[in-house]
């Protein structure tokens, strides 16, 4: 689908400068721009790129003032790094404009759907589901008995929602994700084996929550597994039985939380962190990547290191940790 500079302009409350039937049907960054793509200017770092671009049309801050000729036509705005945004999440929802139900599906009687659905093929609806308006279940998906999902959502193929469990509205679930798998509860016994405990709780997703490809998240012994309303989980996350993650706290790729842990709100956790379980973190903490966090920690803390400690303090201690081997050949040469 072709867009035009004028209806661009129009949505992004922009001033048109060059050609206004100039049209485009991709995007691309600036410096691979090509005839028929769109892209922007917003970091003075690529600004020579404007003068090189092959692309149809440039979105550019509006206090830009060209240095020498630029092909491209323009669209000035406030801020051009939102207005692309902008323009990508419009992209993104037209490319997933989907409806209708694809054959073949499995949908159960007692199954309540909503209005303008899409459901891929192969999708499993289980027994009592409830689905809101606007939902996309792709290809692939299974949807257990019981399951609640909200206005809005998104599945993609693959993801797989245990019974009992409850999907807020605005929610992204991308490949492979599981929903609502059994915690990890065993009982040691006398003989040496391990008894299964039965997990007989939920998972609760709250709304405006992206969970990434092939992200785990167990159901509650008893009660519920919560991700709190705006959380964004990367891929390949393990989130335990009975956590809790607040609500805006962001996650990045290979984490895990460990059950009965409470994570607070706003807080931004780096790649392979290791949280144990049964302790609470506070808000607005900042994790590095690769932190091992064992125990609770207070509201603003920021972490780095196994075991975790204060970050500057960390950096400190790793100009003395790089040093070692020096000081104690010195130590055995006095």
């Amino acid at each position: 689908m072709e867009f035009k500079a004028t209806q661009i302009a129009e949505i992004l409350g922009g001033e048109i400068v060059g050609d206004e039937a100039a049209s485009v049907s991709k995007l691309s960054k600036i410096e691979e721009g090509e005839q028929g793509s769109m892209t922007f200017l917003s970091n003075p770092k690529y600004t020579q790129y404007i003068y090189s671009t092959k692309a149809s049309i440039v979105i550019v801050n509006k206090d830009f003032k060209a240095t020498d000729k630029i092909s491209s036509t323009l669209i000035k705005v406030d801020d051009a790094y939102q207005a692309f945004t902008q323009v990508l999440e419009f992209y993104n929802e037209y490319k997933n404009q989907k409806s209708g139900i694809e054959a073949p599906v499995s949908i159960a009687d007692s199954a309540t759907l909503g209005e303008a659905i899409y459901l891929g093929a192969f999708a499993y609806i289980g027994e009592n589901v409830t689905i809101g308006n606007h939902v996309k279940i792709y290809p692939n998906c299974y949807i257990g008995d019981n399951v609640t999902i909200k206005d809005n959502t998104t599945l993609f193929a693959g993801v797989k929602i245990y019974a009992d469990c409850e999907i807020g509205s605005h929610c992204k679930i991308h490949a492979g994700a599981v929903i609502g798998a059994d915690g990890f509860g065993f009982a040691p016994t006398e003989d040496g084996t391990y008894k299964t405990i039965p997990q007989i709780g939920n998972v609760i997703i709250e709304d405006h929550v992206d969970i990434g490809a092939n992200t785990t998240i167990d159901r509650a012994t008893m009660g519920s597994t919560i991700i709190k309303k705006g959380v964004k989980l990367d891929n390949l996350i393990q989130v335990g039985h009975n956590a809790v993650v607040g609500s805006n706290t962001v996650i990045a790729a290979q984490t895990a939380i460990a059950g009965s842990s409470k994570i607070g709100e706003n807080c931004m956790i780096g790649g392979q962190v290791a949280i144990s379980g049964h302790i609470t973190i506070g808000n607005n903490v900042r994790i590095s990547g690769k932190t091992g966090v064992g125990k609770n920690t207070k509201d603003d803390a920021v972490l780095r290191g196994i075991p975790a400690m204060d970050y500057n303090d960390f950096n400190k201690s790793y100009v003395y940790f790089r040093k070692l081997p020096q000081i104690i050949n010195e130590l055995k040469n006095k």
